[in-house]
């Protein structure tokens, strides 16, 4: 059985871009989680995006799979982009290459070094691809947006332009700013009604559907698996599913900045039962 699969950065301008990238003296190793690389991209690097994603940076899923937002947050950004008909022609990239490790890693969203590879990435796609409309998830990637915006390139820029909040809100702001889960699933169904709204009529679909919109949170019916064309050649079928198989482990900080645990999801067990 044929097989699809991301074949990678063989085309310019992404070899160039993949074969040069910033390391721990521009990323500070205290601030990101650099031992586990950077990853690039997600999505169409062959001519026909029409849609850029920016989010922010890679969580477990990521690191293992090597491509951005394959978690169930990537599984709701692809629900988003389906609502807009897009199942296809769309290209990822982070705010930040690596993994942000505590909470400082925000501010270095303006650093030259870090803006400058970004931007280059930005420039790259949209001189590239056909891009009809950019979508930003979250603020630190809306601040990386208009970032670029602000250099020549980015003012020449006619794209269409929606920001939402990111797709792992409801969690981190439950966590961190004492709203309940289901009160951040709602206000992040409404802002991803918003960027529906703006967008609706400025990117053709891959396919004809009707116009629909959130209600006030995200059910399993709104969440979409990542495409087997977006992973590297050998990945499982189960790492692009909708089921979760990567967590950060251990007892300690140090170790669960050093472990993954990857387990494979029970419906993905096909051997027989073990004994012993």
């Amino acid at each position: 059985m044929e097989r699809e699969f991301d074949p990678g950065y063989h085309r310019s301008p992404y070899r160039r871009l993949v074969a040069d990238y910033p390391d721990e003296s521009v990323y500070p190793i205290d601030d990101f989680r650099v031992e586990w690389g950077p990853v690039f991209h997600r999505g169409r690097l062959d001519g026909s995006a029409r849609v850029l994603v920016i989010g922010q940076d890679p969580a477990a899923h990521e690191a293992i799979a090597r491509r951005i937002l394959v978690g169930e947050a990537g599984q709701r950004a692809q629900g988003l982009l389906a609502r807009l008909g897009i199942d296809r022609s769309y290209v990822f990239i982070n705010t930040f290459l690596y993994s942000v490790f505590g909470g400082a890693g925000s501010k270095y969203v303006d650093d030259d070094g870090v803006a400058s590879y970004r931007n280059k990435w930005i420039d790259a796609i949209v001189a590239d691809q056909p891009i009809e409309a950019i979508i930003t998830l979250g603020q630190v990637a809306d601040k990386a947006y208009h970032l670029w915006r602000a250099t020549p390139s980015g003012a020449a820029n006619t794209a269409a332009y929606a920001n939402g909040r990111h797709p792992t809100y409801p969690e981190s702001a439950s966590r961190s700013s004492g709203i309940t889960k289901a009160e951040g699933f709602a206000r992040l169904c409404a802002s991803w009604n918003d960027v529906l709204d703006t967008l609706e009529g400025e990117v053709t679909p891959d396919a004809q559907i009707a116009s629909s919109r959130y209600g006030n949170t995200i059910s399993d019916a709104d969440l979409a698996p990542i495409p087997a064309c977006d992973l590297p050649p050998g990945l499982p079928a189960w790492m692009g599913a909708l089921d979760a198989w990567a967590l950060r482990s251990g007892d300690t900080k140090q170790m669960k900045r050093a472990a993954i645990t990857v387990t494979v999801p029970t419906v993905a067990r096909t051997w027989p039962p073990l004994t012993g």
